[in-house]
């Protein structure tokens, strides 16, 4: 099979050809029919996320067709439709995974970071940690939904029920919050890069009340804010655009050292939460949630062979919505 594989972080990833993987005990084997690209195999390849299996075949936001199933994967059958999201196997032992919060386990592996992803014709997944599809999006639509869509949907949990939320950062992951909040009656407040006037129309356009430059305060207190950005400095400008008793929740898997900040803003029990990674619950509520809102992906799609072209347009801010690799 033809494959996108990163050998070196740094480097842009190669084009190989692998053995297709048979699955194991417990695992499903795919023919990949979309996969996203996501802000994290970003952090990948760059080498902010510094424990990769290498080499590795990025790629967690897979949509693809069941073509065999191992020993004990009874949960689907060939030809199913499946998304496989960030997440990819948890011990089910520890007292996180007991608990329902396998999103911690300390033993936890992932797609596209210790076990080959979606950048390739075929890939292997565990069965536990794959979920069918609703018919209501094709290939390409549904694959931002396996991360910027379950993390967005776990952070806006973390923001609370308040009404007034700010949204820092406005790409892939954002597009799909905004709807889901602007559905459940919220008033949100889009940031942007300074300048970035496409971003801010791109927001208004998917009902945001207000789009400015990140530097700006927004023209009401807010009751969260949700970092998408992997910049460090937005936690203060967030933590001074939140009312009393308001939420910072940091959305990303990698941010840039957060600078320091006078207690004064967070005093009156403001409080600072990260999101990490995302919980079986999350893809079950979020993936039934979806069709009723209805959630519209804004996609661009790219050949399979162009992934290093997606993450340079990923890496430079000039994507709208979430690039998609399609194989041939």
């Amino acid at each position: 099979m033809m494959a996108m594989v990163l050998t070196r972080p740094g480097r842009a990833l190669q084009r190989l050809e692998l053995a297709r993987p048979d699955p194991g005990p417990g695992e499903l084997m795919l023919k990949v029919s979309a996969c996203a690209v996501c802000r994290t195999d970003l952090h990948v390849v760059d080498g902010d996320l510094t424990d990769p299996k290498l080499p590795i075949v990025p790629g967690h936001e897979i949509i693809g067709r069941v073509v065999a199933c191992g020993a004990g994967a009874e949960r689907f059958k060939p030809g199913d439709r499946v998304g496989v999201p960030w997440l990819g196997w948890t011990c089910g032992e520890c007292a996180y995974c007991r608990a329902g919060q396998e999103n911690l386990c300390g033993r936890a592996r992932f797609t596209g970071y210790q076990i080959d992803g979606g950048y390739a014709e075929y890939a292997r997944a565990d069965h536990r940690f794959c979920f069918p599809i609703p018919d209501a999006y094709d290939d390409a639509h549904a694959a931002p939904l396996l991360c910027a869509g379950l993390i967005g949907y776990r952070a806006l949990r973390m923001a609370g029920d308040g009404r007034r939320l700010g949204i820092y950062g406005f790409g892939a992951a954002a597009h799909i919050v905004a709807q889901v909040a602007v559905w459940q009656g919220r008033r949100v407040h889009a940031f942007t890069r300074a300048g970035d006037m496409a971003a801010q129309d791109f927001a208004r356009g998917l009902g945001a009340v207000w789009a400015g430059d990140s530097r700006l305060a927004p023209p009401e207190e807010l009751d969260a804010a949700i970092i998408f950005a992997p910049v460090g400095a937005l936690v203060p400008a967030a933590l001074r655009a939140v009312a009393r008793g308001g939420r910072v929740v940091c959305a990303g898997i990698h941010m840039s050292d957060i600078p320091s900040f006078p207690y004064s803003i967070l005093w009156g029990e403001r409080h600072i939460l990260s999101v990490a990674n995302l919980t079986r619950r999350d893809a079950e509520e979020f993936l039934a949630l979806a069709p009723k809102v209805p959630v519209r992906t804004h996609v661009e799609t790219f050949a399979l062979a162009e992934a290093n072209t997606a993450l340079a347009r990923l890496r430079e801010g000039r994507l709208s919505g979430a690039a998609v690799l399609l194989p041939a």
